[in-house]
């Protein structure tokens, strides 16, 4: 998720640069009709072409989760946490946290108070629900996790992870409770991951099998949205994005596997733009999903969804989420030429390059 050094991202094949983007822009997607007041006319309207198109449109958003999470798996298994690494990733978060609460606090977006105070300024505000905090304490796990696995042969790493998620995906769905959280999930994805990368399976370097079984696993992820959606009007309860809903669903993990093999096995090779696009996937998620206010701002007043829903949704839709995506990434851009390079550049001669 751009935690990686901007060098190694430089030097890195495109194909899960790609994945990045691909990804990030389903999250915005997913975003773009949650986070808004559009799910209202979706129920009350379904199933028209606009409910199920708007459905399938932000179904994606935990499954995105998952391919993030299993991008940093995949690449940190085999490396080390450094200094420069996790001051990056933390100075990124408080820029947009400082930056961002300021403005709204500003503009009456954000009442002042030592609550809010610490939810706006805190790099971790929220271990049980917020994103961005459980992937900065699940961060700091990560050269225990690599410790772990080094200690595991083959059998014991395959083992262990099938058991987490026997517990975490399976019994939920059996209705076993289970006391589940962002902060233990990336630590199971991160192991799916790195087995992916230790141990890759023969079938997994298959390009016809894996397209086969991403194509599978998405008719399965949009059959069970369009389904949830009857279920929904059937039972007056939320049920939509049941099978989807979030990261530990059969659904949503195995689209994100499948996702990940896929872009895995692809032959782009080193494309420039594809890569400085992606080192700003972190940061477009940091903006346009940075607290309440944004989203209050962003989706229910300025582009102001649910007020399109008799329109043009479709291209309102398309036109959001990439025009969203790419205004981010141009600030995020600015802010890695103009302060972040300049910062880390005296960083280097303090602590090194390898630091």
């Amino acid at each position: 998720m751009g935690i990686e050094t901007n060098k190694l991202t430089k030097e890195r094949d495109s194909n899960l640069e790609l994945f990045r983007i691909v990804t990030m822009l389903l999250i915005v997607a997913h975003h773009y009709v949650v986070n808004s007041n559009l799910l209202l006319p979706i129920m009350e309207n379904y199933p028209s072409a606009k409910s199920i198109f708007l459905l399938l449109f932000g179904w994606a958003g935990k499954t995105g989760i998952n391919c993030f999470v299993m991008i940093t798996g995949y690449f940190m298994c085999t490396s080390a946490i450094t200094i420069r690494k996790a001051l990056k990733l933390l100075l990124e978060v408080e820029f947009y946290n400082v930056v961002f609460y300021c403005i709204f606090v500003a503009t009456g977006y954000i009442d002042i108070s030592l609550k809010s105070l610490i939810i706006g300024l805190l790099p971790i505000s929220s271990i049980k629900y917020d994103f961005v905090s459980c992937y900065l304490a699940f961060f700091c796990f990560i050269p225990f996790l690599n410790i772990l696995i080094k200690g595991m042969n083959q059998k014991q790493h395959l083992l262990l992870a099938g058991l987490l998620l026997l517990i975490f995906s399976v019994f939920p769905l059996m209705l076993i409770p289970v006391n589940y959280s962002y902060l233990i999930w990336f630590m199971v994805i991160y192991l799916i991951a790195a087995y992916l990368r230790l141990y890759p399976p023969q079938w997994s370097l298959n390009k016809r099998i894996v397209g086969l079984g991403l194509l599978g696993c998405l008719v399965l992820s949009m059959a069970s949205v369009i389904i949830g959606g009857w279920l929904s009007i059937k039972y007056n309860k939320p049920l939509y994005y049941f099978f989807v809903s979030d990261s530990n669903r059969p659904f949503a993990l195995a689209t994100a596997v499948g996702a990940f093999l896929f872009f895995k096995n692809l032959n782009i090779g080193y494309c420039k733009i594809i890569n400085t696009i992606a080192a700003s996937t972190f940061g477009v998620l940091l903006i346009h999903a940075n607290c309440e206010a944004m989203r209050q701002w962003l989706w229910r007043e300025t582009l102001n969804n649910a007020s399109h829903f008799n329109g043009n949704i479709y291209l309102h839709a398309i036109l959001s989420v990439v025009g969203v995506y790419v205004v981010c990434t141009i600030i995020d851009y600015c802010r890695i030429k103009v302060l972040e390079n300049p910062v880390f550049k005296l960083i280097d001669k303090k602590i090194g390059n390898n630091g």
